[in-house]
């Protein structure tokens, strides 16, 4: 059994109908985001991907848990990718008689470091969103740095609250410093990459830089 919660999986169409690019948004299916949000309409259609065990599914190789009480993380991102790439994607597709121009992937926290994983290692993502994503993560700096591929005329969509430098572990205090460099590499790769900087820390303002990194994904695709 995968990490992928098929059965959950949601559809809200585009405005550009089956043929319209679909935003792949990766999801908590104990905490949701926002349908307001989600429904809005939009030139690009959004599918919700909700994912178990986001600590294990969603990280890309196995690191320490931040805290003692906490397991550690499991590193199964290649695994939720094949799954995602593989399975989820077409069957979802299939389903919902979608048949789209060009794909993107976005999501929030340890979401939004798996949807940069996946957009650096995956092609057919011509766009993704990495909000408030987790790229303090042990050695993903240099992870990136180091894949050596072009990212021409592809599209990423960074965001963070200001105060989450100030995160309670000191491997989450470099946040700002680490997404400031993703940003860098992308761009020196050829990619078009928008850092956004806006209030808060990591848990405030989620559904406002939820909302800004799907609209700035429905531009660039449609």
């Amino acid at each position: 059994m995968g990490y992928i919660d098929t059965a959950a999986c949601r559809v809200i169409m585009g405005q550009q109908g089956p043929t319209a690019p679909v935003i792949y948004l990766i999801d908590s299916p104990e905490h949701p985001y926002d349908a307001s949000i989600l429904e809005q309409p939009r030139a690009c259609t959004v599918a919700t991907v909700p994912v178990h065990n986001w600590g294990e599914a969603l990280t890309p190789w196995p690191a320490p848990g931040l805290y003692r009480e906490e397991p550690d993380f499991g590193g199964k991102a290649s695994d939720t990718l094949a799954e995602l790439r593989n399975d989820v994607i077409p069957s979802l597709e299939a389903a919902a008689g979608l048949s789209p121009t060009t794909r993107a992937i976005c999501g929030y926290s340890l979401a939004g470091l798996f949807s940069l994983y996946a957009f650096a290692n995956y092609d057919a993502f011509a766009a993704c969103g990495c909000l408030s994503g987790s790229v303090w993560y042990e050695g993903w700096v240099d992870y990136l740095r180091g894949i050596d591929r072009s990212y021409d005329g592809r599209f990423a969509f960074l965001s963070l609250g200001t105060k989450e430098k100030r995160g309670g572990r000191p491997i989450m205090r470099t946040v700002q410093d680490n997404m400031e460099a993703c940003a860098q590499i992308l761009q020196d790769r050829g990619c078009r990459a928008c850092l956004q900087l806006t209030p808060g820390n990591h848990l405030q303002h989620v559904p406002e830089r939820l909302e800004a990194g799907i609209n700035a994904l429905d531009g660039f695709l449609s």
